[in-house]
């Protein structure tokens, strides 16, 4: 698991395009949305809504990506087949990528708190330092889980599956209530929107600005949707190494 955090770290600092991840992109959708914000002159809760938004993606998305990094390295590189060769365990490789993840993770909030208390004045840690730091938790769990499944897809379907490191993130937090309530999708979407943890997690810390749930226990249910998803994550990229082993997919990677 270290090797792949070691990795994942020496990686992130000997590219410099890593570092629009970490601070460009964040920061162009902090300024963006909060500028939109002031531009329709919204009140401080709906700016708190607005903006909690951002960071939940900007978040999930900088974590996602390191968890996919640990294949898409191996592809560009082209040395999956000596990864797989390797006594390593799909959890070591997903753990290993996590973390360095978190971590990245952390520096876009902070970085997004910065901006939006010094531009915007929005308080960042105004719904509490307890639900903050479970909703931070939640983001990258939900992170954990996309970034497997993209792991899953690249393995399953090669490097045409490689655009989904990107667009994944985008779709789930579309779904999520990112910008706005659940309530406002059509029916069949909000069926798909309560079953993804991370519309629980925005629900969650939304509470402590003054909006009234729209579940109960939102942690509790986002936390738990989120463990059962990790497990069937990990169990869908172990199919696919399997999978592709067996189809020599893993060798056409390495070529």
């Amino acid at each position: 698991m270290t090797a792949f955090t070691y990795r994942n770290l020496i990686m992130a600092r000997r590219n410099v395009f890593f570092l629009f991840e970490l601070t460009f992109w964040p920061g162009v959708a902090m300024l963006s949305h909060g500028l939109l914000t002031r531009f329709l002159h919204l009140t401080p809760p709906m700016t708190a809504f607005i903006l909690v938004g951002t960071i939940a993606l900007s978040s999930v998305q900088v974590c996602q990506l390191d968890v996919a990094y640990a294949v898409l390295f191996d592809i560009w590189s082209k040395s999956m087949k000596h990864q797989f060769l390797t006594p390593v365990r799909v959890h070591h490789l997903a753990l290993g990528s996590w973390l360095v993840g978190v971590g990245r993770g952390v520096v876009v909030w902070a970085l997004m708190a910065l901006i939006g208390s010094r531009a915007f004045g929005f308080d960042f840690i105004g719904a509490g330092p307890l639900r903050l730091s479970l909703f931070l938790l939640g983001c990258f769990l939900t992170a954990l889980v996309i970034g497997l499944l993209v792991c899953a897809l690249v393995l399953l379907f090669g490097t045409r599956a490689e655009t989904s490191a990107w667009a994944a993130v985008n779709f789930f937090v579309m779904l999520s209530g990112i910008y706005y309530p659940i309530s406002v999708l059509p029916d069949w979407v909000r069926a798909i929107s309560v079953a993804i943890p991370l519309t629980y997690f925005l629900d969650g810390i939304r509470t402590g600005y003054g909006f009234p749930p729209q579940f109960d226990h939102p942690f509790v249910t986002g936390f738990a949707l989120s463990l059962l998803y990790v497990v069937l994550a990990h169990w869908a990229l172990a199919a696919a190494v399997t999978r592709s082993r067996r189809t020599g997919l893993l060798l056409k990677l390495s070529e």
